[in-house]
Parts: C-alpha cells; structure tokens; sequence
C-alpha cells in the first residue's frame, strides 16, 4: 500500500461526485477529489477515467492542462480488417490493460499551485489513517510517532460526460422489442476496471476514501399533460417518482433549485470505502421499508436496528414483499453473533440486466430481478434466501472488511459464506445446514483431485483465476468449519464463534489497520483466542491442496474386550504429481494430512461412546477399549430392558417414549409393517433368521466415523448391512443417513429394497434424507430383483395418484392418474419430485428405459391438475419433462462410441416410435400453454428446449434450427433466449446467414447475459459440435494412434495432443467454420469496436485463436534495436545505385537472374533469347558466354514484350543458382541443404538454435569465453544463400559445430542440453536420409554423362529445331541401351535427340543431367546429376519447375494445335521463333512424339507410385521448390532457350514406366518445343500426379505466351484478382509499388531507360476495371513484372527490394490460394452419396474394410498388392472426407485401382473378381450422371485424376 502511494504521490482523503442523468444514455456531472500529496515533487496527477469525455479541469480552482487517453477507445491493428492479426489485437488489448493501470487521465498540476508542507497536522492524520494505515495507528494521537512531512491539500474537479457506456454503468430502457419495460440505469461490475468507466477515480480496492453523492434526475418518468392544477396534483400522487439508491446514508432530497421537473438526492458515505464498492441506481422504483424486529435483542439493549429498505421496479411489489421478508432476521442474527452492523443502513435493491446474480457494496445490493418470487413459489425460497442472507454477510465482511493481498480472498469470500451457512442453520435447521455441507464437502473431494491449486497462493500477486474462485468459494468454507470444530474440540474457546465477533469488533474500532484481513492475522487471532497452533492445519487445508482418502475396517477382539480399527490413508492429488516436480511447486499437493478425528461406537446396550483417534502415519490399527461386558451384551443390561419398553410405547403412540428413546424410527407405527396384508402388498422383505443370529451376536450395532465432521474427506467404512441399516434408522444425524444410504444403494437386495421404502415413507425422517433413499432405490430396480426397486417406486408414488379398483392390481400395467396437487406439504412435494426422477432413470441391461416408465411419465404431463393447488406447479411440470426427457434416451452409447454415419440414430421399434410422438405432443402443448399463460421465468418453455435438446443430441428427433429460432430475439424473456440459444449452437449455427446473427447478437443485442452467453457458447459449441461427430475431422489422428502404440506410453499426451491439434487444423481448413466469410469480415471489426463487451471481446479472440490462424507479427522489439535506422533514411542511396544498374539491365534483358547483379548472370540472358516461347531448353544454360550474348540481344530486340515478361524465371535462378552456388555447391546438395534447414527450423526442439546467443538475453554472460566459435540455424541459413558452402559437408560440419558448442557450454540433463540431443538425433536421421537418396541420385548420373562430350552450343542450337526422320533413328539406337538404366539412358537418348546427331546426344545429356535432376526427384528413382562442370552451367538456368513447366508447354502447345491452324498469325509468330533457334519444324514428327508422350504420362503416374527413391529426392526437392516458387521461374524458363532440357523433362516420365515407349519418347524430346498436338490433354493428365512438385506452378503465370494458351489457361476470376489486390494492398511496405513510378519526383531518370515495361498494382487495377485480363495468369504476369522491374532497377538489399521481397511473400500466399482448387461442395456431397450407397450395397462387403494378410490368412497379398496401392471403400472414404481428391476422375482412379488389385491378386473367374466387375459397373453407373454434371468444367480432359490436378496447379 505505502509503496502504491509513494509511486503515485498522493493518496485521496474524499471524493464528491454530481451526476446528472438524464435517462436517455447520457450522464452528465464533474467529481471533485481531495488530494493529500505524499511528495512535494508531485507534478503531475495520473487518474484512471475510461471512457469518459473529459471536458475540463481545475486544480485548485486553476485551468490545468491534462491528457486524456482511453487505450481500448484507440484499439488497432496494423491492418484492421485482416482477420488473420488477432494475435496482434489480443497483445494490444493485453497493453492497453497494462497502460490503463497506470491511469487514463494525466493531469499537470499548475504552476499557480504549489506543493507546500501544512502545519494542519490532525488533518494530515486522518489522510494518511485512511490512505497508507500502519499497525496500531487508527487515530490522529498516533501521528507524532509517525515523522511524515504533511502538505497541503488539493482539491481537483474534473468535468465530464458519458454517452452510452459500454461499462461500468447499465441503462435499462423501453425499446420496440421491450416496450412495457422500465427505465432505470444502475452500475455493473461488468469488468474489473468498471467503476473507472463512470467517474475518474482511483480505481483500486485498497484506495478507500469518505465519499458525497449528488444526483439530478427527472422528479418523473411519466408524461402528463394537465388540463388544471388539481389535475397536476392530482397525477402527481398517482405518478411513480424517480428515486435514486446509492451507497452511503441519503442526507436529503430536494427539489432542483431552477427546474421544477427535476429532483437532487444528497448522499452521504463517511466510512471510508474504495470505489469498487460504490454503487447507485437510479429509476421509478418502489420503496419497501423492512419493518424492525420489536423482538429483537439489540432492543433490549437499547440500541437501535439498521434501517433496511428494498426497492424493486413497477410491477413486482407483491414479489418485494415476500423475498425480502426474512432480511430483519438475518440483521438481528448476524448483529447478535458477531457485532454492530459496519454502517448506518442496507438497502436492497432487484434490478434488470444485471450480468450478475448480485453486486455487493458499501450499504447497498443490487440483486437480479430473477431472485424475486411471490408467495406460491417453493423451490425459489431456498435459494434467494441463501443468496440475499449472504449479500447482507457480505457487508461485514467482504465490503468493510477487505483482503489484504489477493491470495487472502479465500478468506474473506469464505468468512462470508460461513457466516451465511451458520444462520441458514438458524433459518431452515441443523438438518439442512449439515446436509449442504455434506454436499459441499463431496463436490470439494470430487474437485481436488490435483488439478485445483491451493485456496490461498501467497506468492501469487494476482486475483485468483476466474475459473478456480467457484471451487475456492466452495472449499473455503468448508476449511472454516472444519477449523471451528477442531479449535471447538482441542482448545478452551468455543471455536470459531468467539474469534469472529473480536475480528469485526477490531475493524469497527480501528484496531484492524485500513480494514485489511489476512490469512496470517486471522491464523494469530485464533491462536490467541483458543490457545491452539493451527500452522499445521494451514499447511494441509490452506497452503496446500489435495483431500485425503481412507479405508477403515473394525474387528472385535473378545480378548482384549477392544475393537481394533484399521485406518489407512491416500492422497490422491499428490499422487497424481508424485513425479512431477513443477506441478508439486505449483500445486503442492499434499502427501499425509494429521489431525484428530472423532469415532463413536454405538455399542450393544445402545450407548454411543466416543473416542478420539490420533492420526500421525498413513496406516495404522487403534485398539479402542469397549465399555460394555461381553457377557451382558444384549439382553442382561437394564439400558437394554429399558430400551425395549421405551419401544413398545412408541409403537403405541407415545412420542414422548419415542423421543426418549433417542432414535428417529424402527418402523413403529407404520401400518404396512404392522398389518400382514399390507405388508404383502408392499413385497416387504424381512431379514432371514441366519441375519437376525448375527445381529443378535454382535457386540456392536454400528460405528460412525468421523463423527463430528472435523475431515473434508473421502471415508470408506466396511460393516455389515444391517449396521448400515442400524445406523440408518436410529442415528438422528442426518449426514449418519446419508451415509448410511450412500452405503446400502451399492450392495442392492429385497431387503435393502424394504429399508429404503420405509425410509421414504416415514415422515419423521429429514426430506432430503427421503429423497435420497428414493433416489437410492434405483439400484433395486434390476432384473436381478425383479424389478423390486420399480414396484417400491411406483407404490410410493401411487400415494399421489387414485388408486387401482383392485388392490393387488399390477402396478406394472396401472394407468397412474395423480390427484389434483397438493404442495401445502413441502416435504411431499420435494419427494415427489425425487421419485418421479428415480423412476426415470431405470435401465434395462442394454440401456433402454421399460415402456411402462415412459408411459407413466407421459400420463402425469397429460393428467396434471394444478386448479385447486395454492402453490405454483410450474418447476413440477418441469421436473416431469426433463424425467421423460431423460427416459426416452438410452443410457449406454453406441458400441463405437458415436452414431456411424450412415445411421440417422438408434434404432426405434414402432412401440418407442409411438411413445416418443405421445411425449413430444404433450411436451409441446404446455409450451403453447406457457405461451398464453406464462408460468415463472417462463420455467416450462426453457424445460421444453432442453427436451428437444437432449433429444437431438440422442438422434432422436433431427435438429431443426427453425423451430426455436424465434426464441433467440429480443423480447422474450432472457433465460429463454439463452436456452434457444443453445439449442441453435448444437447444430449448423455457422453457415453464413446464422453467423451473421449470433455476430450481430453478440455486437448489439440490448442483454449483456445475452451477449455474454453467446460469445461463450460460441467458442464452447465447436468443441461439442466436434466431439458429437457433427464435423468433420482428418482421420490422421487414429492412424497415428496405431502406429505409435509401440511407444505409447511416452508419447500418450503428444497423441492427445496431435489430436487436439488435428481438430483445431480441421476446423480452420473447413469451408464453413475457418473460411466462413462472415467471421473474417466481422470478426476484427467487432473486436476492435469500443463499444464491445470485455468478455465478448475475449470470446471473440479465442474463437479467432480456434478458427484462424495467426499472421506471424514482427516482434516490436525490432524497433527498439534499430532506432537509428528509420526506413526513410535508405531511400537516399536509391540514385547512386544507377551505376550497377547497367550489368542489371543486361540481366533483365537475360531475364533468369533477378536478385543478384553479378557477372554470371550473363550467360541466363543466351538461355532466355534461345529459346522459343513454347519451349524450355535447359541444356543452353551450358552454352558459351559469348556465342549466345549476341543472339540474346538480337532476339530482345526482336520481342521485347515477351522477353520483359520472361523476367519471372529470374526468381527461380536467382534463388537457387547464383549466390548460393558460387562456392560450387551442386544443386542437389543445395536443396538438400534447404529441404534439412528448414525442417530443422520448425522441428520443435530447435527453439534454441534459431538465432545466435545473446549473454545479456539468454543470461550465459561467459558464452563467449567458452565458445570460440558460435553457430546457429539463422547463420547457417546465411551462409547457405550467400554461397559459402562448397558441398552439403560443410553444412554439415556447421550443424555439428552448433550442437557441440551446445552441449560443451550446457551442463548434461540440462534442459538445453536434453533439447540439443533430440535436435541431433533427428538430424542424423534426416541426414542419413538425404546422403543414402542423392548418393543413389549420383552413381545413375554417372552412367548418364559417360557420352557427354559434344560441344554445348551446338546441341544448344539444334534442340529447337525437330528433325523429323533423322532424329527418330539416331535417338532409338542410343534409347535400346539406356533402357536398361531406365531413366538414365532415355536422358542420354533425349540430348541427342536434340542435337539431331549421336555426337550432339552426349552433350545434351551432361548438359540436360543437372536439369533432370530437378524433374527425376519428381518422377524417377534416379535422378542423374551433372558433370563436375555441370552444376554451375545448371544453376544458370536451372529452375525447380522447369521440367514441369517444359511438359505443361508441350502439352498446351498440343492442345492449341486447333487454334493455330484458325489463326495463322499465331503459327508464323512461332516459325520466327524457331527460325532464330535453327529447329525444322516437322508437324509429322510432333504428332508422333505428341501421342507417345501420353504414354509417358501414364508411366510416370506409375512410377511415382512405385519408386521410393523417388520419394525421397522429392521429399529434398519439393521444399526447395516452394521456397523458390518455380512457378514463375519456370514460366519464363520457357522463353531463355534451353531445348535440349525439355525434352529431358518428358524422358524421365517415359522409362519410369513405359518402357515400351522408350524409343519415341526420346525422339519426342527434341521436338516436343514446336510439337502442337490435341493430344495436350493426356499429356496435362499425366502430370497431374506431380501437383506436389507443382506447387510453384502459380507463379507460372508470369511467362505471358506460355500461358497463352486455352489449354492451361485459368479465365480471369475478377474477384480473387481484386481480392488478391486488396490484400496486397494492405501489406505496409505496398505503398511505393501502387502508382506508376514517375522518373522526375522519385528521383530516377534513368528509369524508363532500363525499365521497358513499366507496371504497377494502380495500373493492374486499372486493367482489371477495364476488362484487359481474359486470363488469371497474364494477370500473374503483370504482378511478377511489378516485383520483377523493382528488382532489375533497384541493386539487392535497398529498400525498394526489401519492399518487393516482403510483398511477393504475401502475393505467393494469396495466388496460391487464388489458383486452387478442390471439389466442388456438389461434387463432394455426390460422391459421398455414392460412397454410402456402395457401402451399404451388399456386392461391396469384400471392399469395404483395409485388407488385413494376417486375419484373412493371405500373408503374401502385400507382395503381390504393394502396401501404398492397396484401396478399400473406407480408405477411399477417408481420403474424400479429408479433400485428397480434386477431381471426380481422381476418385474414379481410387476405385478402379482398387477392382484392378481384387482381380489381380485374385483371378478374373474368381468369386471376388466378379464380385470386383460388378461392383465396377455398379459405381460408373453410379459415376455417370456425377461426371455429366462436372464435364463443362473439366473441359477437354480425358477422365483421368491427373488432368484435373494439372489444371487446378495451372
């Protein structure tokens, strides 16, 4: 506290505050605040004030300058409407909390006022008693021993207004949905800074200060317009004054000086009380005075009682007076137990809308209008009186008493709630007040198992968890209560019950300095007061957590003449962190808990005797002496002789004997067991005589432990059954039945079955004791029993019904028609309810509840009769429907857990069917009738929602949105609509139309419950809609799951884990939950809306964390680094950058090099002139430097268009050749080295090693001293891209340099030791991955090159031209023999293909064997590497998708084989081409390759299949190529001239499978450039299965003539595009790329000089408004061109660079997205039809499971079907719900593959075979009209899967 004020400056000794309301939303005033600074350099004075509009302010009646910022008012995020930054917005809300502790308003105190000390010491006193109390300081004699220098005091007035708060202060007011109801405004708690929200204060619990109030309000609500002055007085009488409530005393109310409409109310609070516990309202509120107790003790003594008043809105009087009618009791009890009331009055005041069932402040309660209740209610009573008797408990402690620290609220909350428990004993009984904390004390040992931390955490500075305070208000005062009984038993006091009145009397004298409480001060009071040390009683209750267990068992030992008692004791929560250090710290859970605890032996002769058992071991056996002697144990005693007549007169009638007798009943004077018939009739059983023996026999009749409840614990006692039923019947402690009943309910028989009834039907015994036996006879309800339980059941309940004509009538067949109620017996009435429950919840074995109970529950909804009852039937009719609810559901789940999805639900049989109609026609006719006449609450309304709730869940009835939606609107009651609410979120709420409603209620809606509610049920629905099977989740887990069961055991909580992590990836892929438009439109706005909600806004956040995943946000730190270094100041250095701008310019024209202007980059500009813009050629890269330059210029000039275009490739190169080549690394080992980087970055031990040490950061001061040589995964990458490895060694060396250094510095076991060992482990696996696959990828490429040695231009030159006849012939002598090695010879064959000669082949293939090396990971096992020389001429023009991008060019080419012939200006555009590169161009020849290459689809579909080498390169590749995005790169790959590679490319899909098409697919190679053929579509097909390596194809767009082309071409999509383009524009580092560059005002004349084709988003957009796209990839290719002129122009690392880098990765992103595609919803929902159907066809029982070798008896069946290729139904069923398909013919691949296995492995002739061909014919039957409706979108291509993937890729 002091050092709050210190810091601060100043402490407040008052505080007045006018307000002027004005109904409407506005509240207008000013506070004045009385300051006592505490330092005489007191500047400035911070406040909190949110949400106020602060106009002025004074200080010391001077103007003073202020700021005023209200951080939730300015939330933001770097772009708003990206739904994707709510990580950013949730750290801001986090800042804006943090900012606002400090305070919202900063005041400058005036230089006109200065700080100077005060000699007025007695005032300084009094500030400094009520701001920083020190112990034993109450008063001003006090002060002189104090030495603090006192200043004067300032008085500081703030003017202000609030205009619709969000917080802080509730306007209740008429609107179109509510229009009768009230207007009244009044404050909430409704976040913790509340009170901060309408006055500028201090907002803090601990800052407490003397207050006065002023309120202006209307002096009416009403409008009258008199005709005559007796009139006005006349509706001034009948009119419903405006009154203002506020805590305080009311000094006076007078009426408004200048305005006779308006009234002032003077209040006045001079205890000093923190503004958390101020709180008014304002409205035409009734007043009710309590009236005074005349009986009551305080006015014997002649003091005078608190006045109480209760206020409640027009409407409710007659409620008012029956709810609060007890208050005047509970002031006299709480007054004469622990002391004076703390203040002058209480008032109690029931308002709407309050978000809380109350809020307590100083004098005052604001309660929910929901507690009031009238005189017909029953259940109602118990709990308003429970909740309104602890509001008042609250006033002495919890308002005038506070905790001191957070981690004392415990007791605080827990003296409270104590205190309340002790008069619910005086108000209802001992019985009840015992039997709740017997409850309570189950719920606490159910709850603190280990995962509930201790109640009092005095380490923790915070407020406790708002999800553990329910458990800490639960247990708190069961640990009080335990407490009393202990210092009751071991001291001289009498418990707790003389330390709580000198606790309140040294808070009302001042001896409790500052009124603060806590633990340890309580703990000492107790301890002077009772003498006893109750350290360790805190160490286990308070500090520590956890209940203990134990088992106690009791054996006679007729030696000893003693009873020896086993006691052994467990504590489950501390074995739950028995191994677990950290959670022992958090928890402390603990191990034995001591103490004393009490026994009693009711021994023969009837007498208990107590003894104390001394608990020190978790096991011991006590001898505990018996008082009685054997010999006389039952009938020789005279106690016993005594007892036997006392019973023969309470069987006669004698209640006085019967109360002598100390028991409650033995079943005297019940006729059933008196009367013989009746006895028959009931089925009573009797205990046989082996029974009555032992009874006789036993020294003992029952013992009970734990006597005096002094545990909060889990006891398990063994004794027979008749000791329980002893105990039972004669024990009057109620908890004793309890037990007792607890007990027999688990060992069911006839007899139990007996003892229960009568339990029930005895009226002597306690109603919840009856109800609990009712529940109990549950048990007894078994087949085993014949239904016994049932039979007691129905008999006990036909007391309330007519009775059968026959008397032995089967009660199993009886119509049971109640009487007309009669609830004037409240014990009745509660067991009643409890049996009609009971009877619901019988079971036969499989579930399912017998007809008979269904029908009876039915016939009491239909036979109700309520007329003649004077108590309201509504919460009965209640009980009823949640009963037949909970009947017509079965109680076991489906074998497997969920409903299969081919059901609709449990099967019903006609019987249930009729039954369940009956119900629902009854539910939902008293819904009707609740509708016309409304029943309390509308109580029944909510019952039925829960109905059909319950029912929906069940799948019995399908849940239909509609029928309760009308509910969820404004104007119904609030607990209905919470109640609709819920029923809407078990279903679909997340289409697009209901989450703009639940949205929109949740951003406007007039409720805060309501608000509140939905925003948590939102967020909590998803979960349950998950778990019920309602979405759909990836199937991954449970495969997961199988694999890892080897390991289970460790890894248990990582599957659950995956699992969650699974559901949550599930939900953010679906299309309707994680991309529902609605919630990435309106999210954000609604959380960053001031207005919204705190808790709304919260839900929100997590329902964003759950749905959508995060952008990754540049740490802020970076600004704090980098302060020198504004973005703005690089913008000098763009102009001298014109020097090195010519070499750029000379790329650019090359156009494959855009990041790094270097010498090398020469040679990329040969490869982009060669070649033609239908073919890549990737062997030109080779080609000398100086041949090509000049054709390169020459072709620019030429077609300067196209080549400005082909700039994209310049990506690709860029990234993957130049720099991080220069060392002469080879391509595979540069992306193999990329492929382990980045998998090691996101490995998740790698957190360590992302960045270098920082000794200041990571605290390693002497890392330096130690290390030499630091290393880490950033520098790695570093060195990486700037070329400094020469081979994938040297990356290895540094790997291995890090993880020593780490384990060299870190001690072993240490965490970043152990972290640094999985690191290593799962590299060296990667690793021997990597090295085994490019190993294997090397020894083919050396078969490869050995006849490589032709000169590379010459074979550069003649790849373009085909040659028809000639070429077919050299390639298939060089093809025979390379078929063998499969891929490598059809490489060797492709480059002399395109040399046109058997010299020329050689080179192509050393040229082309870098290249392939790209593809083969793709396609083929054997990827060949190139020469020595080779990888550098590679890395030249080497791009990851240019063998894709080579095949998609040969396949549009064929596929525009029809336009050319109509447009000849296309097919001479492409002769020049060829022309420059010299190629023949023989349209023969390229249909012949055109047809073959098909066939090198298939087998390349095949091969990847099969290959796992293959797989392996691919898994090094694929990351490579989606860091590079090869897409554009390949694009313009095409247009540099490399042709000899291209036909590379399509010769390693030939041999991976076909190699029969050997031949011809190396002589397509060297045409395949020129070769237009309709065969396109095949060839497109084929590559479908390569959409994985693909992936980069959306940048391919950026070559515009490739795709030109219809058959690849996407039709422009005008909305992604601007889609695309908003997004874009959003990036922060967008703006200098959004309007042309204008050479002159950005300083770069020689901009238009290098930059022929200048481009820009502005102008894009411009293009796109203008209609000038017809294709999404020339769109594409105008973005590439913005990056890629930005590149060429500007030298790497400037600015503008930087720019184009950071939004080409967000451009990727978005393109990506922008190209996909997956089935259609249409598509999807078919063939999931089509799957169930075939299913559930029996000719598919052979396909519908995996095929099991082992259960099956086939062990070869994978050796003839490999594994990767065996299909069933449900795997293909899998794999369509998780959207692994992307077209129907992809789906139709599955299924044929999986006939072609049947027939393959067995037979044609056989029965499966056929089966097989049936099963065929049936699903392309079934195909047919699905593949009709998907035709026009497919276009030209022939059915297979892999067309559809190359379309959607393109």
């Amino acid at each position: 506290m002091q050092r709050e004020h210190t810091r601060r400056g100043f402490t407040i000794s008052h505080q007045k505050v006018v307000l002027e309301i004005d109904f409407s939303g506005h509240i207008y005033g000013y506070t004045t605040i009385t300051l006592n600074p505490t330092s005489k350099d007191l500047k400035t004075i911070h406040l909190h004030a949110r949400q106020c509009d602060i106009h002025s302010v004074t200080v010391g009646s001077f103007p003073a300058d202020f700021v005023h910022h209200d951080p939730f008012a300015h939330l933001s995020v770097s772009s708003g409407g990206d739904v994707h930054n709510h990580p950013e917005l949730k750290r801001r809300v986090y800042s804006a909390l943090a900012e606002g502790d400090e305070g919202e308003l900063s005041i400058c105190i005036p230089k006109e006022v200065a700080v100077t000390p005060s000699g007025h010491r007695a005032q300084a006193g009094i500030v400094s008693e009520a701001a920083t109390p020190e112990p034993q300081t109450p008063g001003h004699l006090a002060q002189p021993s104090h030495p603090v220098t006192e200043y004067r005091q300032i008085e500081v007035t703030i003017n202000y207004s609030l205009k619709n708060p969000a917080d802080g202060v509730q306007f209740v007011l008429p609107s179109e949905h509510y229009p009768t109801r009230v207007p009244h405004v009044f404050t909430i708690p409704s976040s913790p800074d509340a009170s901060r929200c309408w006055v500028p204060c201090i907002d803090n619990l601990w800052e407490k200060c003397a207050w006065d109030f002023e309120f202006v309000v209307p002096r009416s609500l009403e409008q009258h317009e008199p005709t005559s002055d007796d009139e006005d007085e006349a509706a001034e009488t009948d009119e419903y004054p405006t009154v203002v409530v506020c805590s305080g005393e009311l000094v006076e109310q007078v009426a408004h000086p200048y305005n006779s409409s308006k009234t002032i109310f003077l209040f006045s609070q001079p205890v000093a009380t923190s503004v958390q516990h101020i709180a008014w309202a304002a409205g035409p509120f009734h007043v009710h005075t309590i009236p005074a107790d005349l009986s009551a003790a305080e006015d014997a003594s002649g003091t005078t009682q608190p006045l109480m008043t209760a206020f409640c809105l027009p409407g409710h009087e007659s409620l008012l007076t029956s709810t609060v009618s007890f208050m005047r009791s509970a002031m006299s009890f709480y007054v004469t137990e622990f002391g004076s009331y703390p203040f002058g009055s209480y008032k109690l005041v029931f308002v709407e809308e309050l978000p809380t069932q109350r809020y307590d402040a100083a004098t005052l309660s604001l309660v929910t209008v929901d507690m009031l209740h009238g005189e017909d209610a029953i259940d109602q009573v118990y709990e308003a009186r429970h909740a309104l008797s602890h509001a008042l408990a609250c006033q002495w402690i919890g308002v005038n008493i506070q905790q001191k620290m957070w981690s004392d609220t415990w007791l605080v909350n827990g003296l409270g709630l104590y205190i309340t428990g002790l008069f619910i004993r005086k108000l209802f009984g001992t019985n009840e007040y015992r039997y709740r904390l017997k409850k309570d004390m189950e719920r606490v040992i159910e709850l603190d198992n280990g995962s509930m931390p201790p109640i009092c955490q005095p380490q923790t500075l915070d407020p406790p968890d708002a999800a553990n305070l329910p458990f800490i208000n639960l247990k708190a005062p069961l640990v009080l209560h335990i407490l009393d009984r202990r210092l009751g038993k071991s001291g001289t006091s009498l418990g707790l019950s003389r330390v709580l009145p000198k606790l309140f009397l040294s808070a009302l004298t001042g001896d409790m300095p500052n009124n603060l409480l806590s633990t340890h001060s309580f703990l000492r009071m107790c301890r002077k007061v009772s003498g006893i040390d109750p350290r360790s009683f805190a160490e286990q209750w308070i500090y520590g957590s956890g209940c203990p267990t134990f088992g106690f068992s009791a054996s006679f030992n007729r030696k000893k003449m003693a009873v020896e008692i086993t006691m052994r004791q467990d504590a489950p929560a501390y074995k739950v962190h028995e191994n677990n250090e950290i959670g022992k710290l958090l928890m402390k859970p603990v191990p034995f808990f001591e103490g004393q605890m009490t026994i009693r032996i009711h021994e023969a002769d009837g007498t208990p005797y107590e003894h104390v058992l001394d608990i020190r071991s978790p096991f011991k056996r006590y001898e505990v002496p018996f008082n009685t002697k054997y010999k006389r144990v039952r009938r020789n005693t005279k106690r016993y002789l005594a007892r036997q007549a006392a019973a023969q007169a309470a069987a006669e009638g004698d209640a006085d004997a019967a109360a002598a007798m100390d028991m409650v009943d033995m079943g005297f004077g019940l006729e059933i067991w008196e009367n013989e018939q009746e006895r028959e009739n009931w089925k009573v059983a009797d205990w046989t005589e082996e029974d009555e023996q032992n009874m006789a026999g036993q020294t003992y009749e029952w013992i009970r432990i734990d006597a005096d409840f002094e545990w909060i614990a889990a006891i398990a006692f063994d004794q027979k059954d008749y000791m329980w039923v002893s105990q039972l019947q004669r024990d009057r402690d109620v908890v004793a039945q309890y037990e007792a009943i607890a007990v027999l309910s688990k060992s069911p028989n006839a007899i139990i079955s007996s003892t229960l009834t009568k339990t029930v039907l005895v009226s002597n015994y306690y109603y919840r004791i009856r109800c609990e036996a009712a529940g109990a006879l549950v048990s007894c309800a078994t087949q085993k029993l014949d239904w016994l339980g049932l039979f007691h059941l129905f008999k006990l309940f036909l007391r309330y019904c007519y009775e059968p004509e026959d008397p032995k009538a089967d009660l199993f067949s009886h119509t049971y028609v109640p009487r007309p109620n009669d609830f004037s017996d409240f014990a009745e009435y509660f067991v009643r309810k409890s049996i009609l429950r009971s009877i619901a919840r019988v079971r036969f074995e499989n579930g399912k509840t017998p007809t008979v109970i269904r029908q009876f529950l039915v016939d009491q909804l239909k036979y109700n009769d309520n007329t003649t009852n004077p108590y309201a039937d509504a919460l009965y009719i209640c009980t009823i429907i949640s009963a037949l609810a909970y009947a017509s559901v079965s109680a076991v789940p489906p074998e497997r857990g969920e409903f299969i999805s081919t059901e609709s639900g449990p099967v019903q049989d006609p019987q249930d069917a009729e039954l369940l109609k009956q119900a629902i026609s009854e539910v939902d006719r008293y819904r009707s009738m609740d509708r016309l006449i409304p029943t309390f609450h509308n109580v029944v309304t909510v019952a039925v929602i829960e109905f059909h709730m319950l029912h929906t869940l069940a799948g019995l009835i399908p849940h239909d949105p509609r029928l309760f939606f009308p509910l969820t609107r404004e104007g119904n009651y609030t607990q209905v609509r919470i109640a609709a609410f819920d029923y809407l979120f078990l279903g679909k709420w997340y289409t697009p139309k209901l989450m703009r409603y639940v949205l929109a209620v949740m951003t406007n809606d007039s409720s805060r419950i309501v608000r509140r509610h939905v925003a948590r049920a939102a967020c909590q629905s998803l979960a349950l809609l998950v778990t019920m099977g309602e979405m759909k989740t990836p199937k991954e887990a449970d495969s997961l799951l199988i694999e890892e069961d080897g390991n289970g055991g460790e890894k248990a909580k990582e599957n659950k884990k995956s699992e969650i992590d699974l559901m949550i990836k599930a939900l953010r892929k679906d299309r309707e939950v994680g991309k529902n438009e609605a919630v990435r439109e309106f999210l954000m706005p609604i959380a960053l809306a001031p207005e919204t909600d705190s808790e709304v806004r919260w839900c929100l956040l997590k329902l964003a964390d759950l749905l959508i995943r995060g952008a990754e946000e540049a740490p802020p730190k970076v600004t704090i680094h980098l302060p020198p270094t504004p973005v703005t100041e690089t913008a000098p250095p763009i102009p001298p950058v014109k020097l090195p701008n010519k070499p750029v310019r000379a790329l650019k024209s090359g156009g494959p090099i855009p990041k790094s202007p270097h010498a090398p980059f020469t040679v990329p500009p040969k490869l982009k002139l060669v070649p033609s813009a239908s073919q890549v050629d990737v062997s030109a890269s080779r080609t000398p430097n100086v041949a090509p330059p000049s054709v390169a210029t020459e072709k620019r000039k030429d077609f300067p268009v196209p080549k400005v275009p082909v700039k994209a490739p310049e990506k690709k190169t860029g990234k993957a050749m130049p720099r991080a080549q220069s060392s002469g690394m080879s391509l595979h080992d540069l992306r193999a080295c990329r492929s382990a980087l980045k998998r090691l970055q996101t490995n998740k031990h790698a957190a360590l090693f992302l960045q270098p040490v920082d000794p200041v950061r990571d605290r390693a001061p002497n890392y330096f001293d130690i290390i030499k040589s630091p290393m880490d995964l950033s520098t790695m990458s570093a060195k990486l891209e700037s070329g400094q490895y020469k081979d994938r060694s040297a990356f290895e060396a540094d790997f291995r340099l890090m993880t020593n250094n780490a384990k060299t510095y870190n001690m072993p076991g240490s965490f970043a030791h152990n972290e640094t060992l999985a690191l290593e482990s799962f590299f060296d696996k990667m690793w021997a991955r990597i090295h085994k696959t490019l190993e294997a990828a090397n020894k083919a490429a050396q078969e490869k090159p050995t006849p490589a040695p032709p000169s590379t231009p010459s074979i550069k030159l003649s790849a373009p031209t085909p040659t028809p006849a000639p070429s077919r012939p050299k390639p298939s002598p060089a093809n025979t023999p390379a078929a063998t090695p499969s891929l490598p010879s059809i490489k060797l064959k492709i480059g002399g293909g395109s040399a046109n000669g058997a010299a020329p082949s050689p080179t192509a293939a050393s040229k082309p064997a870098p290249k392939p090396k790209i593809k083969k990971p793709k396609m083929s096992e054997v990827p060949p590497p190139a020469p020595a020389p080779a990888p550098e001429p590679v890395t030249a023009f080497d791009d990851d998708g240019s063998l894709d991008l080579l095949e998609e060019v040969i396949a549009i080419e064929r596929a525009k084989d029809q336009e050319r012939k109509q447009h000849s200006s296309g097919s001479s555009h492409r002769e020049r081409e060829r022309e420059r590169e010299k190629p023949a161009p023989p349209s023969v020849v390229e249909k012949s390759k055109e047809r073959v290459v098909p066939k090198l689809v298939i087998g390349k579909r095949k091969k990847e299949a099969v290959d796992t080498t293959e797989d392996e390169i691919l898994a090094l590749a694929t990351p490579a190529k989606k860091e590079r995005t090869s897409a554009p790169g390949p694009s313009t790959a095409p247009t540099p001239a490399p042709p000899a590679p291209a036909p590379k490319h399509v010769e390693p899909p030939v041999p991976v499978k076909n190699g029969v098409s050997n031949h011809k697919s190396r002589e397509k190679p060297p045409k395949p450039s020129p070769a237009p053929e309709p065969v396109a579509a095949p060839r497109t097909s084929a590559k479908g299965k390569e959409k994985e390596k693909e992936g980069s194809r959306p940048v391919t767009p950026a070559n515009g003539k490739v795709k030109k082309a219809p058959a690849q071409s996407t039709p422009i999509n005008e909305k992604k595009c601007r889609e695309i383009l908003k997004t874009l524009s959003r990036v922060p580092e967008v703006p200098i790329f959004m309007r042309p560059v204008d050479p002159i005002a950005d300083g770069c004349p020689t901009y238009f000089e290098e930059i022929k084709e200048p481009m820009d988003f502005g102008t894009i957009g411009n293009k796109l408004t203008e209609g000038k796209y017809s294709t999404m990839e020339e769109f594409a290719r105008d973005v590439e061109l913005v990056f890629q002129n930005c590149r060429t122009f500007n030298p790497p690392t400037t600015y503008p660079v930087m720019c184009a880098d950071a939004v080409e990765r967000v451009w990727k992103k978005e393109w990506a997205k922008a190209s996909e595609r997956k089935l259609s919803y249409a598509e999807k929902r078919s063939l999931q039809g089509l799957m169930k159907t075939l299913i559930n066809d029996p000719i598919s029982w052979v396909f519908r499971e995996p095929v099991d070798p082992v259960v099956l008896g086939i062990p070869t069946y994978f050796d003839v079907i490999p594994k990767k290729d065996a299909r069933d139904l449900r795997t293909i069923q899998q794999k369509l719900n998780a959207d692994k398909y992307d077209s129907v013919e992809a789906f139709e691949a599955d299924l044929d593959l999986m006939i072609h296995n049947a027939i393959t492995f067995n037979g044609a002739d056989s029965e499966v075979g056929q089966l097989a061909v049936q099963l065929r014919n049936r699903y392309r039957d079934l195909l047919a009209p699905i593949r009709g409706t998907n035709g026009k979108r497919k276009g030209g291509e022939k059915g297979t899967p892999q067309p559809a993937k190359k379309v959607k890729l393109g």
